[in-house]
């Protein structure tokens, strides 16, 4: 029995050798025209991802910083804030200390000033109570004086109904 070759299961042998011939050809053609251009593109996208990555890291970088900025500004801007805030308490207790001496002051001096006037109206109503009784003494002296009496009761008696009739204001 002789083999026999089926043409289905078999290909044309020509058809091989041209599409190897093909094949190659393409490879060449690829290789000089398409395989630098596709290389280099691929690596210039494998340095822009690497700049975009290192951009990415240097921005990362960034925002840290700028956190641990914002952060101590933050810690300042309080720190300067509860300052003010102690100076102001200070002052306040301050102007209230200055307004309680200035008030004990004001009270001190005006309740001076009531007692100098108070001794001043004490000392002229005094004199002038000294004065009347000097006056009274005086008229009581001259009327005791215009009535000679010879008995010393009746004198005692004429003091004490002119005493009586005196009037002090």
């Amino acid at each position: 029995m002789l083999l026999e070759i089926n043409p289905l299961v078999l290909p044309d042998i020509g058809l091989v050798f041209w599409n190897t011939i093909a094949f190659f050809v393409l490879l060449i053609v690829l290789g000089k025209f398409a395989w630098k251009p596709i290389i280099k593109a691929i690596n210039e996208r494998e340095s822009g991802i690497e700049e975009a990555l290192l951009k990415a890291d240097k921005m990362k970088a960034e925002i840290t910083a700028m956190q641990n900025e914002n952060e101590a500004l933050l810690a300042k801007a309080r720190e300067e804030r509860a300052a003010l805030i102690k100076e102001a308490k200070e002052a306040s207790e301050k102007m209230v200390a200055e307004a309680k001496d200035k008030a004990k002051s004001e009270y001190d001096r005006i309740l001076a000033d009531a007692q100098v006037a108070i001794n001043q109206q004490k000392n002229a109503a005094l004199t002038e109570v000294k004065n009347q009784v000097g006056t009274l003494v005086v008229e009581v002296a001259e009327k005791v004086l215009r009535k000679e009496l010879s008995n010393k009761a009746d004198q005692e008696s004429y003091i004490k109904q002119l005493a009586e009739g005196v009037k002090l204001n």
